[in-house]
């Protein structure tokens, strides 16, 4: 593997482990907000439904078609009206608390915190995010990688949303760097590694997650953040 001066990062599904924290903090909200007694019988049957809900409308928001604050509620009023709830005010109140919870919580993918750690020492490393600008700051943050960063750039601030080439030339200027110098690495085959393919810079695809599909074109391909250190370190 060439030595890449800058690395730049997705952080959901990548990083941060979503999957893990999104479901803890659903299952809180199962208990907390007695959904047992709305018809929602287990945590794992409101968590099926979330998933498969708000990967939906996220498409929609990346596309330009959901503003945020709608898709914000919507994904909850969804995800109860499956069950048969019309909640519109237990809609918000979910939304609220799932907003204030999830970011906070710290769980990374197995090898990541090591990874960082290591490489910010003669690397510079940078995010590259679809999402909110204060949600995202705030998993790095409780997750304590946020010091590992210089550039952090959500779609949000860049008024466009991967796999749009717009947002990763801007985080290229931002960070001073160019494409042949930098590394993507991500989760999703669309909107990281293709994105990112499309810009000029290499990529490496992360399939640790149950039901990614290699991206056959990317640069590398990983499992685990443990493989990635070593192509990294040669």
């Amino acid at each position: 593997m060439k030595h890449y001066r800058h690395i730049f990062f997705d952080l959901d599904h990548t990083l941060w482990d979503f999957r893990a924290n999104s479901r803890a903090t659903l299952r809180e909200l199962h208990a907390d907000l007695a959904l047992a007694g709305q018809g929602i019988d287990t945590p794992e049957a409101l968590i099926e439904v979330y998933e498969e809900v708000n990967a939906g409308l996220w498409r929609g928001y990346e596309a330009g078609r959901i503003p945020k604050e709608v898709l914000r509620v919507l994904r909850f009023r969804d995800t109860l009206g499956r069950f048969g709830v019309r909640g519109g005010r237990l809609a918000e109140r979910m939304a609220t608390a799932y907003l204030d919870r999830c970011p906070r919580k710290p769980a990374l993918h197995d090898g990541v915190r090591a990874l960082l750690e290591d490489l910010s020492t003669d690397h510079r490393l940078h995010i590259i995010t679809n999402g909110f600008k204060e949600v995202q700051r705030l998993k790095l943050a409780c997750s304590r990688i946020d010091g590992h960063f210089e550039v952090v750039l959500t779609s949000e601030e860049a008024a466009a949303a991967k796999p749009d080439p717009r947002i990763f030339r801007r985080a290229l200027e931002m960070a001073g760097a160019a494409a042949h110098e930098s590394l993507m690495v991500g989760d999703d085959a669309r909107n990281d590694t293709g994105g990112a393919r499309a810009a000029g810079l290499d990529q490496a695809h992360f399939v640790g997650e149950a039901g990614t599909v290699p991206d056959a074109e990317a640069t590398y391909r990983f499992a685990h953040f443990s493989e990635l250190h070593r192509l990294l370190r040669g």
